[in-house]
């Protein structure tokens, strides 16, 4: 392998506040249904606080894996491994290629929801890691299990070293993405910031309020070439390109003219060798926080002028799935792709002048896309961009 080499995917698995799996995803895309809604599920006493949870309890999730009752993993693990079994199912992998893959999973949360059960005296310690391990468990398979933890670029990080490691000639195969569950830390944690919001957020609008949080988990398999012709394999798109960049201008906010998330972009289309007119569709990371939307839309703008491609951000519909966040918009700009469509931005209303506007037509109207651009930007400006190419 070489430097070179090009990245295939050859499938997706998926779950979250919009159902299990990519036919229950696309279905709510298309016809513009939100799974925002109260909590129901998490344990919290921040009710009142709209979030995107998975519609299954845990007991739920365990017998849909086949998993018995008793085995307490954390949720974490258990909407990973759902997401897990459907990419690789879906790409057809056989048991002999699996051996010889990689799982890299992003993820921050972890197995908190299991610390919290045993509150004052925290008697299970969570641990990113081993939500990987128990994913790669399930699975049966993988030499290689690995975590990326960098907040919400973590799932989009975890495509970039698996696409590393197929060049590198490591692996024929990685299962790339990540899973986050909720948790009463998590929600608390993010309140503590004072950028949740109290109705279902609106990315890009003047009046917005802050993010919702949300859980959820995807996976990408992702393959060389070689691997997919020498198997009879099927390709759905590329990854073509992509670009890492850390600005380190604030803790958790993004600097005022979006240097890292210019960075990243600009560095994903130099790889993909695609000029900027190039590209059909941005999901934007837009988490309907002032900063993070204005610092976005000005990066925006700065590499792809006032003529820029159609954007939306998808968090409306999913909640903010923080370090799942990548991966999970990932597989939404390959469904949009394959299915000739944009997602529309829900819930936006009046525009900002310090942000683009955001794509708000029907989902159900036809758009060909080419090239699209997945935008996933971490706290402490740590900023990621992948380009995805229609096979």
């Amino acid at each position: 392998m070489s430097s070179g080499t090009r990245i295939f995917v050859t499938g997706i698995g998926i779950c979250s506040a919009l159902g299990l799996g990519s036919e229950e995803n696309l279905r709510a895309l298309k016809e513009g249904r939100s799974g925002i809604a109260f909590p129901r599920l998490l344990k919290t006493a921040l009710t009142n606080l709209p979030a995107g949870e998975v519609k299954f309890t845990n007991d739920q999730l365990r017998q849909l894996l086949g998993i018995d009752a008793g085995c307490n993993l954390p949720r974490t693990s258990l909407l990973g491994a759902l997401a897990l079994r459907e990419a690789i199912s879906d790409a057809g992998l056989s048991a002999e290629i699996l051996a010889d893959s990689a799982l890299i999973s992003g993820t921050t949360v972890g197995g908190m929801d299991r610390t919290e059960a045993t509150f004052p005296r925290f008697e299970v310690p969570h641990d990113c890691g081993a939500t990987t391990e128990d994913m790669a468990d399930l699975a049966g398979g993988f030499k290689i299990a690995t975590t990326l933890s960098t907040a919400c670029s973590s799932a989009a990080n975890a495509m970039i070293t698996g696409a590393a490691l197929i060049r590198s000639g490591r692996c024929r195969a990685v299962a790339a993405g990540g899973s986050e569950c909720l948790s009463d830390y998590h929600l608390h944690g993010f309140n503590s910031l004072m950028i949740l919001s109290d109705e279902p957020c609106r990315p890009f609008d003047a009046h917005r309020k802050g993010l919702n949080l949300g859980e959820g988990a995807a996976f990408l398999i992702l393959e060389s070439e070689e691997s997919v012709r020498e198997r009879g394999g099927r390709a759905i798109a590329e990854l073509c390109g992509w670009g890492n960049a850390c600005d380190a201008y604030h803790q958790t906010a993004s600097s005022p003219e979006g240097q890292g998330a210019f960075l990243a972009m600009k560095s994903a289309l130099e790889m993909a060798a695609v000029p900027p007119s190039a590209v059909s569709y941005i999901n934007a990371h837009g988490t309907s926080t002032p900063n993070n939307d204005a610092s976005e839309s000005a990066a925006i703008r700065r590499l792809f002028g006032e003529n820029y491609p159609l954007v939306s951000s998808t968090k409306p519909f999913t909640g903010h799935t923080t370090s799942a966040s990548g991966s999970i918009e990932a597989v939404y700009c390959l469904l949009a792709m394959q299915h000739s469509f944009i997602p529309t931005n829900l819930n936006w209303e009046e525009a900002d002048s310090a942000c683009i506007t955001p794509f708000t037509g029907k989902s159900s109207e036809e758009h060909s896309l080419e090239y699209a651009l997945c935008n996933a930007f971490g706290f402490g400006g740590n900023d990621t961009s992948l380009i995805f190419k229609k096979i």
